[in-house]
């Protein structure tokens, strides 16, 4: 690899770890081309990227980004998974995958909004449930509450109600 391409490779890696909110660093030995395709489909379906790179271009690219020290896991054959913004979506891809291909990828390291993970992070990341399962957690909790509550204060008025009528008919009585 001529210079010119090293530099231009290393200025590229450098902006993706700065625009990147997640990155998984991952060991993928095991793993074949058609199954390096197939993951990089996966993730590329949802908006994520998977990037082999040399470690040595790796290691230079670190040095112009502010991250956590990440050389001690640029070792072996290194994939790169680029999320934007949400860590749980990629490590449930990798974790997924990882099941159906004899535990590989192996996640090496993660780096979230650049903060340090470690894989068993990135795995426990991995088990929280999808994000519209969440809001509808949330949102069922509320129409629950708000229920709860007219519940409340429809046998509220329904005693105020009792309480006239026995009012009422003691008047009537009297």
């Amino acid at each position: 690899m001529r210079l010119e391409e090293k530099q231009r490779i290393t200025r590229e890696l450098s902006q993706q770890l700065e625009e990147n909110g997640t990155i998984y660093l991952t060991d993928f030995t095991g793993l074949n081309v058609k199954a390096v395709t197939e993951l990089r489909a996966r993730l590329r379906e949802q908006g994520l990227t998977y990037r082999v790179v040399k470690n040595t271009l790796m290691k230079r690219a670190l040095e112009d980004v502010d991250l956590p020290d990440l050389r001690p896991h640029l070792e072996g054959p290194t994939g790169l998974v680029f999320s934007e913004s949400d860590p749980v979506v990629p490590a449930r891809i990798l974790k997924e995958f990882a099941k159906a291909h004899e535990d590989r990828p192996v996640v090496k390291i993660g780096v979230i909004d650049r903060v340090e993970a470690t894989p068993e992070d990135v795995g426990r990341m991995a088990d929280i449930p999808p994000r519209e399962v969440l809001l509808g957690g949330i949102a069922g909790g509320l129409t629950a509450s708000v229920g709860g509550i007219a519940g409340a204060l429809g046998a509220l008025i329904r005693d105020i109600a009792d309480m006239i009528e026995q009012v009422a008919k003691k008047n009537q009585a009297a």
